[in-house]
């Protein structure tokens, strides 16, 4: 049941009524609203508010909003560390400003830093007890150079703010609201 009420929420009714068929509808669904509106505010600013590490994050915080990574909280902090990694990799193996690994292929560089900013955000996470899987891409993704320079990170930050309010708003509307910010409601 719901933490908010004695009732089903509409992902368990989904679920009751249609399976894990009816569960997916409930997902796709919600992951389709959130990120389509995401996109579209980043195609109005001109800026990346639609990046892989979203996909995931959306997918944990509908497909299993119970679970501790689903919490708001654990997403947060989850791809904050993720980008500060990725951003202390970038400079420390000096591959701030240079084309970035898809342009211009795997080097060194890119390989230390990628492996070191995942391994930097697992171990952190893990030694917060804060764990949001997804955060791992995020990391890399500025590691690797994809997303770089300061604007595109400022609006990976806004954009991973507004898909977890939003995510967590639109659960909360439909019942399914296990956790509050940082735990159990």
């Amino acid at each position: 049941m719901s933490a908010v009420t004695d009732r089903p929420s509409v992902l368990e009714r989904s679920q009751q009524r249609a399976g894990e068929v009816g569960a997916g509808v409930y997902v796709g669904l919600l992951s389709l609203v959130v990120l389509a509106v995401s996109g579209t505010i980043g195609m109005l600013l001109m800026t990346p508010w639609l990046f892989p590490s979203l996909g995931p994050t959306v997918m944990v915080l509908f497909g299993t909003p119970r679970e501790k990574s689903a919490r708001p909280l654990d997403a947060a902090v989850g791809h904050a560390v993720g980008i500060i990694a990725g951003i202390g990799c970038l400079f420390l193996f000096g591959m701030n400003g240079k084309p970035s690994a898809v342009e211009a292929g795997l080097s060194l560089g890119y390989i230390l830093g990628g492996a070191l900013s995942v391994a930097i955000t697992a171990f952190v996470l893990h030694a917060l007890k804060l764990q949001h899987p997804p955060a791992g891409a995020t990391t890399l993704i500025i590691s690797l150079g994809v997303i770089a320079n300061p604007i595109g990170i400022l609006s990976m930050a806004a954009a991973i703010a507004f898909t977890i309010v939003a995510s967590w708003g639109l659960n909360a509307l439909l019942g399914e609201r296990p956790h509050g910010w940082r735990g159990a409601s």
